[in-house]
């Protein structure tokens, strides 16, 4: 195993003196703009995240339940996101009210002030102006603790409503007594399926004066409440300053759970759980020590390292039982269990940071990793509350797994930790099947294909790095041609990543835009993305100068996407987007052509610019800690372009003139910028010691090649209708090689044919091909892909007289008539969508025809906003003027087709004529569903209608 390469400087143990770090900390920052965290209270990585809730829609900048430009509290939840794209949470919501109680949350909602709202590490209060309440909120790990001063006597009332924010499935309320009250809260937001239980205790007694209970369950039994609609009002009447104090344990596994979990708080003192909360906080922030006259600089470090560290969330009660994928209850032996794993955005640079100031979590990550491979059959993506949501792309638990095992870190099992990688980049969903058979993905085959092709080779990579550490011979090998598979993707002569369709390069193709073949961004946010085998792109790009002067090229064109509009694309300088994780890299991409000066001035911009102390002081999504955690790593000059490898470039300037690292250890590590000098001199000898060592893990047997790239193939259309010219492209352009193809059809032989010129096909077929290529006297093949062409049933033309969205041509009009039918997956390019309006078209039959049926071909899909046509309706004409109406369907009456089915589904809708009509054109009008209704979570857009294929019988 090769030894990591550590850019720290160890002095000798000494004791740390304790300071307050936690007062640096600015809660607010990111609740404004587009940052998505919330400004409440919660401990490290505690499992109670205790908040106020302006936001209840689920809308995009309310996915943390808060956002600073509000001015209405709904009430206060003990579960939030900390940063993410999606909402969810909002658990066990209670709001304090005077007077008559009301479960109408326009009604027992407040006005505030941010004059009157404070926020800190671990604590945040409030001033609710609609009754003169002041509110104020701390938390221990699984409880947390309210305090409700009442400014005014009366009936006061506490409100507890089960259907706040995301929907619930199944309601229950047990009173036990005046001062007790157990709850389950089983919820589907972007988590399908989310138990939490609590245990809710009051100071003082409170009488239940107010119960809504719809679609309930008989239970018979005085005090327990079960209902899918489900709220209770506890009421006292209270003198003018009288306090009530309130304590809520959670727990994802049990009545009994939520009552052990409450013994961490056993007592009624605010102030000293609030203390023991900054405490907590103190005791993580003071692993970094930063120095700096400068109170905003020293704001915005404290509070990112803050954000880093609100999540993972601790899963499990103190007893280690925890819910496990299986949905069956677990206990966690010799490990924590954690759940909110956002690894798409995390693996960059939040993990490898945990690597560096918390290698014992690190390991209970892994550990948790390999809990949910056994008990749910697969690693994490991106897990919630138990749950695989499933949100975003690649397997990037393997990236976290080889970080921890290339950097030594040991409490989890490596041979399961490698067993459980190996299983995922073998799965056969997500393009993942073609990925191994062709070794790339194509639109055909997948959505997002250029970004799953390229962050499946790293993962793939990260693999082989395990593989390595655990002399795994034909694994490494295999998994290591693997990681080339980005070749495959790259157009040596554009210089872009580029989605391919039948098996040569989409087209037309413009690097800027934003569309399905990326995932959140554009090629050229992710045609950087070979973080595996840098000096290999940059070969590819040319070399060292050319590659800088494509970098260049991206920092300074014009700050503007084309395509759809991505709202997480922001943060734009050029092309890069730093608010969003696939350009997080690219500024530190100049060090490896020996330009640190540009690194430096991007670096030092984007910390200066990009993050301050303000509401809106993110310039993207917080991301469960990514955003931060590039702030924290690049102020110490450590950001990890490639986590998993063991060689690290020290190029950018340090923010701060010292940095001091607490370690687990008890050790200190320091960075200054004399220390990073000895310490670069000192891995550069390290770097060429590895290179010229003789040892070696293992005797290889052969060296193993770069994967041959498959040639490219080249026709005007997927679909023809007398004749198609074929012919072939490969780069780059190897000496002897050669491209072999076959035509698979009725007629041919399946003998592979040298390529010599183009030709041309006349007929429905099927074409294979790959490239020889004879090196050290042994021929290597690359793999062999196919493209299927398909001669047109009919020589119709069409006139759509609506308008399409470019981002949804199905290759232009003659794609409603190509005989290719689009499959659930729209996002593969085979729909042509239209929004906020009617589809209208004209089929030309080239000459009058006896005419028999019609049909139309629709998808739905509400999620995306895609919903099947209200009304559908034929006409047929002679002289494409005078128009006869030959049949039409309601289709919004159809019972079978419910606008509130959120499957992706396709409708074939037609006409079949009683008596034969003559006619040369058909014209088809399909009308939209209009405006989307309330119950829409894009309630008020405009809907889409998709159509493929027109049929004229």
């Amino acid at each position: 195993m090769k030894p990591f390469l550590i850019a720290l400087a160890f002095l000798t143990t000494t004791i740390f003196q304790a300071q307050d770090f936690a007062k640096h900390v600015n809660p607010f920052i990111g609740t404004g703009g587009h940052g998505h965290t919330f400004p409440g209270a919660t401990v490290p990585y505690g499992m109670v995240q205790l908040s106020p809730d302006t936001r209840i829609d689920g809308s995009w900048d309310g996915c943390s339940g808060y956002h600073y430009s509000d001015n209405l509290i709904y009430g206060f939840s003990h579960t939030h996101l900390n940063g993410t794209g999606v909402s969810d949470y909002g658990d066990i919501m209670l709001m304090p009210t005077m007077g008559e109680p009301s479960f109408d949350n326009k009604v027992y909602s407040s006005t505030f002030l941010h004059a009157n709202e404070k926020a800190s590490a671990g604590f945040y209060s409030v001033k609710l102006d609609k009754h003169d309440i002041d509110v104020r909120l701390t938390t221990s790990t699984r409880v947390g603790f309210h305090e409700y001063t009442f400014n005014k006597g009366g009936l006061a009332n506490i409100i507890l409503d089960l259907n706040h924010r995301d929907k619930l499935l199944e309601g229950r309320i047990r009173v036990i007594d005046d001062k007790t009250i157990e709850v389950l809260r089983r919820s589907e937001a972007w988590a399908r399926d989310q138990y939490v239980y609590a245990r809710i205790e009051f100071n003082v007694p409170l009488k239940v004066n107010l119960v809504k209970e719809e679609n309930k369950e008989n239970t018979k039994l005085e005090g327990i409440y079960k209902a899918t609609e489900l709220a209770l009002s506890f009421s006292k009447q209270v003198k003018k300053g009288e306090k009530i104090l309130v304590k809520v344990s959670l727990s994802p596994t049990s009545y009994e759970g939520a009552k052990l979990n409450s013994s961490e708080i056993n007592h009624w003192d605010f102030e000293k759980v609030k203390k023991e909360a900054v405490t907590l906080w103190n005791k993580e922030l003071s692993k970094i020590e930063v120095t700096s006259n400068d109170k905003d600089k020293l704001t915005i470090f404290y509070t990112a390292l803050y954000h880093t560290m609100m999540q993972p969330n601790i899963a499990q009660d103190l007893d280690g039982k925890y819910r496990g994928r299986d949905n069956q209850i677990h206990v966690a032996e010799g490990f924590d269990y954690y759940t909110v794993f956002s690894l798409w955005d995390t693996f960059r640079a939040a993990h490898p940071l945990y690597t560096l100031i918390d290698k014992k979590r690190t390991s209970d990550y892994i550990n948790t990793f390999i809990k949910q491979y056994e008990q749910g059959g697969r690693l994490p993506v991106w897990e919630l509350a138990s749950n695989e949501t499933d949100c975003m792309i690649g397997y990037h638990s393997v990236s976290v797994i080889a970080d921890a095992m290339v950097k030594g870190i040991t409490g989890f099992d490596y041979e399961k930790a490698f067993e459980a990688s190996k299983a995922s980049a073998m799965r056969d969903v997500l393009g993942l099947d073609a990925y191994k058979k062709n070794g790339f993905i194509s639109i055909d085959d997948e959505h997002e294909s250029v970004s799953k092709t390229l962050e499946y080779a790293y993962d793939d990579w990260c693999i082989a790095q395990m593989a390595q550490i655990l002399n795994k011979q034909e694994e490494y090998q295999y998994f290591m041609k693997r990681s080339q598979n980005w070749k495959n993707i790259f157009d040596w002569e554009t210089g872009f990543m580029r989605p391919k369709k039948n098996g040569g390069w989409d087209k037309p193709f413009d690097p800027r835009e934003v569309n399905n073949n990326f995932t959140e961004g554009n090629s050229w946010q992710y045609s950087f993305f070979v973080p595996q085998d840098i000096e290999g792109m940059i070969q590819a790009y040319g070399g060292p100068e050319k590659f800088e002067a494509k970098l260049d090229e991206m920092f300074n064109s014009e700050s503007k996407t084309t395509g759809r509009e991505q709202v997480d694309v922001t943060g734009l300088i050029g092309q890069y987007a730093h608010g969003n994780e696939p350009s997080h890299h690219m500024a530190y991409l100049y060090n490896y052509v020996g330009k640190s000066e540009k690194t430096n001035q991007k670096v030092k911009y984007i910390l200066d610019n990009f993050y301050t102390n303000t509401p809106d002081g993110l310039i993207g999504n917080e991301d469960c800690g990514q955003m931060s955690a590039w702030y924290v790593l690049s102020v110490m000059s450590e950001y990890p372009v490639c986590p998993g490898s063991i060689i690290h470039h020290y190029e950018n300037d340090l923010y701060f003139d010292k940095i001091v690292v607490n370690l687990e250890s008890g050790e200190k590590a320091v960075i200054t910028e004399e220390q990073r000098k000895i310490n670069k001199q000192k891995a550069i000898q390290q770097e060429k010691e590895i290179e010229s060592s003789e040892e070696i893990d293992w005797d290889l047997g052969y060296v193993v090649k770069d994967i041959i790239e498959v040639p490219v193939i080249v026709s005007e259309s997927k679909s023809f209708k007398d004749k198609l010219l074929i012919s072939f492209n490969s780069y780059p352009n190897y000496r002897d090689e050669k491209i072999k193809y076959r035509i698979v059809d009725s007629s041919q032989t399946s003998v592979f044919n040298e390529y010599k010129e183009p030709f041309y096909i006349n007929s429905s077929c099927k074409i294979d091909f790959h490239k020889e290529l004879i090196l050290d006297n042994s021929l290597y093949k690359s793999n062999t892909i196919s493209a299927t062409f398909f001669k047109k049933p009919n020589n119709y033309s069409i006139n759509i007289k609506s308008i399409y969205n470019p981002q949804y041509h199905a290759g232009g009009p003659e794609g409603l008539l190509d005989g290719i039918l689009g499959t659930e997956n729209w996002r593969k390019g085979d729909w042509q969508g239209y929004q906020s309006q009617d589809f209208e078209a004209v089929v030309d039959l080239k000459e009058v025809k006896e005419l028999y049926s019609f049909k139309a071909n629709f998808l739905q899909d509400s999620r995306s906003w895609i919903l099947m046509p209200t009304y559908l309706e034929f006409f047929i004409s002679t002289d494409n003027v005078n128009f006869t109406s030959v049949g039409s369907l309601d289709i919004a009456k159809y019972s079978e087709i419910d606008p509130k089915d959120e499957n992706s589904f396709t409708r074939e809708f037609g006409v079949l004529l009683d008596k034969k009509k003559t006619a040369r054109y058909v014209k088809v009008i399909a009308k939209n569903f209009g405006k989307l209704p309330e119950w829409h979570q894009g309630a008020g857009g405009d809907a889409f209608i998709f159509v493929d294929e027109i049929l004229v019988k």
